[in-house]
């Protein structure tokens, strides 16, 4: 077990499971994660190795007994018959028969339908009256001559889901782990591995999160196939509704006027859109116009009668073109259908709170799953149906002020991710002025995302300055997304200028901040800002420092060190961390840059100053062997000496030409792909992953 699962099974006992458990028992079974892990957590919230594995054995055999699959369907309604009674589990719906004045169930695998249930049970479970929930029912089955009386009847009747949620017990275990531990838990409680994501993408996986905590929050999310955008919505919790396809009507999702039933918006706490994006949808206008009365007001009409709703809104859907691509030839809405995309559904998507930019997301791989532990999700699921009730809008006010020049529905936006960030990550609602800023640099930059490309679809639409004022400083912080600083030469920005301190300027503290900043030492205020691509010349070694932005793309070493390398014959590396694989390839493409900018004639000798790795040292002296086997013959001449760790206080870069390069993560830059697959450009172009955010400052020693 790692520090993070003693901490989180210390800290909630009997609330945890074990991640990777849920493949060890789901096999052929198409039941939801939540109901496999309600199950897990009966019998395997344990660390004890024999009472999990005992527990797993226990978990399979309910699912071989009692889990429905359809094509078995007629064999268990035998067994139910023979026996009198069984339990199944099963996803149930029930429906109000409207001329006997009863409710009757409908067993979506079992397949038997005009089951009776009685009233306090659909009183107490009110989500089986739309879409149904997934339970465990004994179910008996009786002969009778009676007409219209259905054989089958339910004996007991217990959705899969927990029997109570503690809140103050919730908000003090919260309290008794640190905000970053925090962060990792959600992480890992959504089944990934915690190490494998940049601070930037726990934050966007968390964003997915945000319409299960906020009420009527409005979330798009587009980006490249395998992803996992749809994930939360299917696995997380029991209380969000997926849309396969996209496609819904008036009456199931709002209301139907010709019995009065209230649609999906009246029960579930998210209703999620898949495959939303497709330039062949054709939407159906009426049901875009409620939507875009719902999204905007919380409010539906039904014939005279206006009703309200509670579920927030989330669209998921691939992109077909990179980014760069989007912003030169259009905009970053370009996938949806264009019935979305004119002057007059263009207010639907101004409704939307927030974009998560899903490209800068990884394809999920399966080293990125976790084998740890994490919230039962029927436990994190009621934290958030919960924090539902709060309301933390305008808790950063005490620090920050948002620029005067914000319109009431982006500061509405602004606000609702704010608050939903927050209850996720403090759910007291008590944050340092740090930690607030980087929530609220966060809420700003996926409202500007939207905000910014609606400006390209609609000329009417005003340019804002997103940006907010320190309130005891009086420094104005003005945010920019990720793409509008990657790619300035496609991103035509209609925003105002912007004045004063940006968050461009990278604090090092601050691994939120979404910059890249090049300043030289001669250049003056109004140079600052300019991006790598305008600045940083791989022809001129300056001095001058690099902050680079986490999930930037673009980087190469030949950029970062081409210029500073040439013509030097002596370069030593000093970096305590040359152990795993992906820093030893590393450490070799540095290798390949210093042989591309040598002449053929001349040799470099590359000495190495490291640490040794405790846990496997025989792995980190076979990966630099065979690093200084590749350079013989290439004119490199590299060796490496181990240093303590208490010796090794910097990461730097010097060659005998006078150049000394301080390495903020040394030459660990990039954040971890799929450096195995020879067909993956980002296994053979470093320009092409994403980096962690760094800085490097050139200095020169003579």
């Amino acid at each position: 077990m790692t520090d993070l699962d003693k901490k989180i099974n210390e800290c909630f006992p009997g609330l945890v499971v074990r991640k990777d458990l849920v493949k060890a028992v789901k096999g052929n079974a198409v039941v939801p994660t939540y109901v496999l892990e309600y199950l897990l957590g009966q019998y395997c919230a344990t660390n004890d190795e024999a009472t999990i594995a005992a527990g797993i054995e226990n978990v399979k055999e309910i699912i071989r007994q009692h889990y429905v699959n359809r094509n078995e369907a007629e064999l268990v309604k035998s067994r139910i018959k023979e026996r009198g009674h069984w339990k199944v589990i099963d996803k149930i719906g029930v429906d109000l028969n409207e001329r006997r004045g009863i409710y009757e169930t409908e067993f979506s695998n079992l397949g038997i339908k005009h089951v009776p249930l009685d009233s306090e049970t659909v009183k107490q479970n009110r989500k089986l009256l739309v879409g149904g929930v997934w339970c465990l029912v004994d179910v008996s089955y009786e002969v009778t001559e009676e007409k219209d009386v259905s054989p089958w009847q339910i004996i007991s009747l217990k959705p899969v889901q927990l029997s109570g949620f503690d809140n103050d017990e919730f908000l003090r275990m919260r309290n008794l782990v640190s905000p970053d531990e925090w962060i990792d838990i959600l992480i890992q409680s959504l089944g990934f591995a915690p190490d494998k994501f940049g601070r930037r993408n726990k934050f966007f996986q968390l964003m997915r999160l945000i319409p299960f905590c906020e009420r009527n929050y409005n979330l798009i999310e587009l980006g490249p196939k395998g992803t996992g955008k749809s994930h939360v919505y299917t696995e997380c919790s029991p209380h969000g509704m997926l849309l396969s396809g996209g496609d819904v009507s008036v009456a199931k999702l709002f209301v139907n006027n010709s019995n009065g039933k209230i649609g999906l918006v009246g029960f579930w706490d998210c209703v999620a859109f898949d495959e939303f994006a497709g330039k062949q949808k054709k939407p159906d206008q009426k049901l875009t116009d409620i939507m875009k009365n719902y999204m905007a007001n919380k409010t539906f009409s039904r014939g005279r009668e206006t009703l309200g709703g509670e579920a927030s809104f989330a669209f998921v859907g691939n992109t077909i073109h990179t980014v760069p691509i989007m912003l030169k030839n259009s905009h970053l809405f370009e996938p949806l259908p264009d019935a979305y995309l004119d002057s007059t559904n263009s207010a639907m998507l101004d409704r939307i709170y927030n974009y998560i930019p899903g490209w800068e997301i990884d394809i999920i791989r399966g080293e990125m799953f976790s084998d740890g532990y994490g919230f039962i999700v029927d436990y994190i699921s009621e934290a958030m149906h919960f924090l539902r009730e709060l309301d933390y809008s305008n808790r950063y006010q005490k620090y920050f002020t948002l620029s005067p020049t914000i319109s009431s529905r982006d500061k509405d936006g602004v606000h609702k991710t704010f608050s939903g960030l927050l209850k996720l990550l403090y759910p007291s609602g008590e944050a340092t002025k740090e930690q607030t800023r980087e929530l609220l640099e966060y809420a700003l930059e996926g409202r500007k995302r939207v905000k910014d490309q609606l400006m390209r679809l609609d000329k009417t639409y005003a340019p804002v300055d997103f940006s907010f004022t320190d309130n005891e400083t009086g420094e104005k912080i003005s945010v920019r997304t990720l793409e509008e600083i990657q790619y300035p030469q496609f991103y035509k920005s209609a925003s105002s200028s912007e004045e004063g301190t940006s968050s461009q300027t990278f604090r090092k503290t601050d691994a939120s901040a979404i910059a890249t900043t090049v300043t030289t030492s001669d250049k003056t205020s109004e140079d600052k800002g300019k991006t790598i691509q305008g600045v940083a010349d791989k022809s001129t070694a300056t001095e001058h420092y690099l902050d680079i932005a986490e999930n930037q793309k673009g980087i190469d070493f030949d950029i970062l060190f081409g210029a500073y390398l040439r013509d030097a014959t002596e370069i030593l590396i000093v970096d305590p961390f040359i152990r795993q694989f992906h820093q030893a390839r590393n450490l070799m493409e540095f290798m390949e840059s210093v042989l591309r900018n040598k002449g053929e004639a001349d040799e470099v000798t590359i000495k190495l100053l490291t640490c040794s790795d405790e846990v496997k040292p025989e792995t980190q002296e076979e990966y630099l062997s065979q690093i200084q086997l590749a350079c013989q013959g290439v004119g490199i001449d590299f060796s490496w000496e181990y240093k303590p760790s208490k010796e090794m206080h910097d990461r730097y870069i010097e060659t005998d030409t006078g150049w000394r390069i301080a390495l903020g993560r040394g030459l660990d830059i990039f954040q971890p792909c799929d450096l195995n697959n020879a067909f993956a450009f980002t296994s053979r172009m470093p320009s092409q992953r994403n980096c962690k955010a760094f800085t490097i400052v050139y200095m020169r020693t003579k």
